[in-house]
């Protein structure tokens, strides 16, 4: 985990991961996903290959009393454009309608990296507009393109 969550080209394209990834820091993250869940707060799950075992994460941040969740998710460099991350979207869109009854899910992605808007539409979701200057990442003021799927939208 920390080897791949601990690449430059991680941290530069999410949130909330750190470079660098510090000794300690995968096992703390891990720790707090029980917790979550028990709470109804998040869904994370592994990423996994028979080949590769843990490849990456994905999670879903929920909001029940809104029947929403957000999907967050990286994949480490080595498995990118192999389709892991759109597979990984799809079945945990497809868990959060049928088992935990959401209504909506959205995901947003850094404008500079187009590679994941191309996931979220591959997994179904729609483009619903840019948030101009929405975050800072560093210094920097960022825009997020912003995605989302209804559970009417996938087919029965």
């Amino acid at each position: 985990m920390q080897r791949l969550a601990g690449t430059r080209e991680i941290a530069d394209t999410t949130l909330t991961i750190p470079h660098p990834y510090l000794d300690g820091m995968a096992e703390s993250w891990i720790g707090t996903h029980g917790d979550a869940w028990d709470r109804q707060e998040r869904a994370t799950l592994a990423i996994t290959t028979e080949a590769g075992g843990v490849i990456g994460a994905i999670s879903l941040h929920l909001k029940q009393a809104h029947r929403r969740a957000e999907l967050g998710y990286w994949v480490g460099r080595p498995f990118w454009n192999h389709g892991y991350a759109t597979e990984a979207a799809r079945a945990v869109i497809a868990f959060g309608f049928s088992a935990l009854g959401l209504n909506r899910i959205h995901a947003a992605h850094l404008t500079r990296n187009p590679a994941s808007g191309r996931v979220l539409i591959k997994a179904g979701m729609r483009f619903e507009g840019t948030l101009r200057e929405h975050i800072i990442k560093g210094e920097r003021p960022e825009d997020l393109a912003e995605y989302a799927i209804l559970c009417a939208d996938v087919p029965a």
